[in-house]
């Protein structure tokens, strides 16, 4: 089969990684903000505005992919 690692195509592998591995960075990403904000007490508001800024971030990557669902974008 050419063209093809391990029976996927790159398309598919493609899709996998923006999906699962963008994904799994996400979470990557609040565990460290999360890890920041108790090593240096930030406090609520603190953590608040940490948190808040990232949120940001991801919601736009996160808007992105559930617009695609519901227009049916491949």
């Amino acid at each position: 089969m050419q063209g093809t690692v391990f029976g996927f195509t790159e398309a598919q592998i493609t899709e996998f990684g923006m999906t699962y591995g963008v994904s799994g960075l996400m979470l990557l990403m609040l565990f460290i903000v999360g890890h920041l904000a108790w090593e240096s007490k930030a406090g609520k508001f603190g953590t608040f505005a940490l948190f808040i800024g990232l949120a940001f971030g991801l919601l736009g990557y996160v808007a992105k992919y559930v617009i695609k669902l519901k227009l049916g974008i491949q």
